[in-house]
């Protein structure tokens, strides 16, 4: 079974007018993220680098998961080349199934972000046995 996940965009509502505007001032990263579905589970990858875990805060409601941060850089120096992230992100998805908040775990390690979401016990397929008479 495939399920399509689709970030939750709130841009598209903006009045054309205003995109001029806010790609002049946009400051904000987009995280990427790979999600893939167990048995019991989702699991959510991201690339972190630099990261602690203290510096990205993760809230689970329902079926959407937003995960936030920012990526610091020490200005006082000179760059001959500046290509890794920098900045606040934020990043939202809704999942095709709820959650147990209660049993979400997160780890950054190497400067990724593994976070494991495991679904709620109305959403997990369970097996019934068919009796014969």
């Amino acid at each position: 079974m495939t399920f399509y996940i689709r970030p939750i965009s709130y841009r598209r509502y903006i009045a054309p007018r205003r995109w001029m505007r806010m790609a002049e001032d946009e400051t904000t990263y987009k995280l990427a993220v790979d999600v893939r579905e167990e048995d019991d589970a989702f699991v959510l990858t991201a690339l972190t680098p630099g990261l602690k875990a203290e510096d990205v805060t993760i809230t689970v409601l329902d079926d959407i998961v937003t995960i936030e941060g920012e990526f610091k850089r020490d200005d006082n120096k000179e760059y001959l080349i500046c290509e890794l992230p920098q900045g606040a992100f934020r990043r939202s998805l809704r999942l095709p199934t709820s959650i147990e908040t209660g049993k979400a775990e997160a780890r950054i390690t190497d400067g990724v972000l593994t976070l494991r979401l495991p679904k709620a016990e109305s959403a997990r397929s369970k097996t019934i046995k068919v009796m014969a008479k």
